[in-house]
């Protein structure tokens, strides 16, 4: 399994990262330890999760139950040491999670107080806040974005306050390494730039949305991970399973996320297919499983620190590792960037 350092930190996590969100609703306790187990044994050493998991759907009845069936598995094997644990403190939005408070210095410290209760440890290797105070554009929202409402002056205040609450649980040991999540390259410079400044730890990853459908990344946000030392983990980089194929021709498989209802969060569009078959014929010609090639192609990604998969199932989990060793040929990268011209944003 190949290794990455994630930023200028000396944590060393393997580039496929085993998501949790769906442990507690659409996996059971048992199946997700037993993921767990198959991960590692692969060589997998990174895990996961968030204080709002699981989805499928959030709800105040089980929020955290995630992270406490990460826990039970630390307090059955004694495993704690083997992984590479990430998780999220919640922000604004979100009433039954502190009444949907911004993200500030006191909510640091009470959130990281219940994710380490939940988790049965004293320590994340990696704390990321899931999404700006200011707000995002992810999740589809880059269609009516507006940020001119934004104050500067807040949100700079914000950064370095949140910051200095960051490195008081650095220095008290409890967190490794801070990360943010649904992010943008100015927001991402503001945190660099606030910790040149001395004001606390130095972000050390970005996790967004990447996949072959959703490449927004690619003009801004790579740009400062390059240049300031800063490693994506890629979400959803199956696209919330349209990347499989399993949604082509109006399916809808049971226990899907799909099957659930709704749009996929608004990725399931009527362009999206058609740039589905299209990567699924470049896999087809190729002789590649379409879901090894989706994979591989955000692996490699000169910017990619890891790249975050979900498995409801074991047999998902199996196919996927089958297929971490596969390196893309030249000519399938070159069909992959004559797809993408002609399906640039299909969602």
């Amino acid at each position: 399994m190949q290794m990455r350092k994630l930023g200028r930190t000396d944590i060393e996590v393997s580039k496929y990262c085993l998501g949790s969100m769906t442990w507690g609703t659409q996996t059971a306790s048992a199946d997700a330890h037993a993921q767990i187990d198959r991960a590692l044994a692969a060589g997998i050493n990174f895990v996961d999760t968030a204080e709002l998991y699981p989805v499928n759907p959030i709800s105040a009845e089980t929020q955290g139950r995630t992270e406490g069936i990460i826990g039970d598995w630390f307090a059955r094997s004694g495993g704690r040491a083997r992984v590479v644990l990430a998780s999220k403190h919640a922000g604004e939005g979100v009433m039954h999670v502190r009444d949907g408070a911004h993200i500030t210095p006191e909510t640091i410290s009470a959130a990281l107080d219940g994710s380490l209760e939940r988790l049965k440890t004293d320590y994340i290797d990696l704390y990321q806040f899931h999404w700006p105070n200011r707000g995002s554009y992810m999740f589809r929202k880059h269609w009516s974005y507006d940020p001119t409402s934004q104050n500067r002056a807040e949100t700079i205040q914000n950064i370095e306050d949140c910051l200095g609450a960051l490195q008081r649980e650095v220095d008290r040991g409890r967190i490794r390494a801070f990360g943010m999540s649904n992010e943008s390259a100015w927001g991402l410079t503001q945190w660099a730039n606030a910790a040149e400044r001395g004001h606390g730890p130095r972000v050390a990853t970005v996790q967004n949305e990447y996949s072959l459908l959703c490449r927004m990344a690619d003009t801004d946000v790579a740009e400062v991970c390059h240049n300031e030392d800063i490693g994506m983990m890629a979400f959803s980089p199956l696209a919330t399973g349209l990347l499989t194929g399993k949604y082509q021709g109006g399916a809808v498989p049971d226990g899907s996320r799909l099957s659930y209802g709704g749009d996929l969060g608004g990725r399931k569009t009527p362009y999206v297919f058609a740039a589905v078959d299209a990567y699924l014929d470049i896999a087809s010609r190729h002789g590649l499983d379409p879901v090894h090639m989706a994979l591989a192609w955000v692996r490699e990604r000169p910017f990619m620190a890891s790249v975050i998969f979900g498995a409801t199932e074991m047999t998902q989990l199996e196919r996927i590792l089958e297929g971490t060793d596969l390196v893309l040929d030249d000519e399938v990268m070159a069909d992959i960037d004559t797809a993408h011209r002609a399906h640039p944003m299909p969602f």
